[in-house]
């Protein structure tokens, strides 16, 4: 059973929703990111997020934008994110890591041997917002073969046929785009997310995790109360970019302290299948 696995089988047993925090690796510094990592978790996140970097994130609204162009300037690289996360477990050998990116630098670098490279830093899932399902069999089956699992994006858009392609190639879980537009957006519709998320659990048969448009304590618990994750990134982002260099770890830690403790004082709703 993969990290990712595991961790949602624990909190399912515990009757509570995963909390799923994204940051840009290497933003502000490459220095700050392993030290955000464990004020993340420490603060009550279940899986990280980290996104890797990239020149043209298309999927990404204005905020993880600048964040990826601060990493980039900063010369952060897939390899360097990669020696990020082997840092990362040096101290914490539970925490799933999930690396969030395009498909450019995977492809640079050679699918094998990012599989590879990932593996052995202590990955435990990738996301790779361009690989569409159809397309990405084989890298899907290398993941797991190296024991990472392949992560996939549903979205309100997506058809019975497309979650069907991604329940067959796909694990771990499903990030479900609560929202049409970027990251970051402020448009989020919770009732449509209430009635997309027990159909898409119940053909895709893995927990889903929804993101794309939380930003506080009242969205966070609105949404777990059908969701079995909150993935929140946009609004973490600008904690750092308004927080002095020397408070980022604390100031963070703060804020996803307030998001678990949202999400664990409703009571259970739902949950991921068996």
């Amino acid at each position: 059973m993969s990290r990712i696995s595991a961790t949602f089988q624990r909190l399912r047993s515990q009757g509570r929703k995963a909390l799923i925090p994204f940051i840009t690796a290497g933003d502000p510094d490459a220095a700050a990111t392993v030290p955000l990592m464990h004020a993340l978790v420490a603060g009550g996140a279940d899986i990280i997020e980290l996104g890797v970097p990239f020149s043209d994130p298309m999927a990404d609204g204005p905020t993880i934008q600048r964040a990826s162009e601060r990493a980039l300037r900063q010369g952060m690289s897939l390899r360097k994110v990669l020696a990020l996360v082997a840092e990362f477990r040096g101290r914490d050998a539970d925490t799933p890591v999930v690396l969030m990116g395009y498909a450019n630098p995977v492809e640079a670098m050679g699918q094998e041997q990012f599989v590879q490279q990932a593996s052995t830093a202590g990955a435990d899932g990738v996301l790779v917002v361009d690989y569409p399902p159809e397309e990405c069999a084989d890298f899907a089956a290398r993941l797991r073969a190296a024991g990472m699992d392949p992560i996939f994006l549903l979205a309100p858009t997506s058809t019975d046929a497309r979650m069907a392609q991604v329940a067959e190639i796909g694990s771990g879980y499903i990030y479900y785009v609560s929202l049409r537009g970027v990251t970051g957006a402020g448009h989020l519709d919770l009732g449509e997310v209430v009635a997309r998320i027990p159909a898409i659990r119940e053909r895709v048969g893995m927990p889903v995790g929804v993101g794309f448009g939380i930003r506080d304590a009242d969205s966070a618990r609105r949404i777990g109360t059908v969701a079995d994750a909150v993935v929140i990134g946009s609004r973490i982002i600008e904690e750092i970019e308004s927080s002095p260099r020397d408070e980022l770890a604390q100031r963070v830690g703060a804020f996803i302290r307030g998001i678990r403790a949202a999400l664990d004082e409703r009571p259970m709703a739902g949950g991921a299948p068996s």
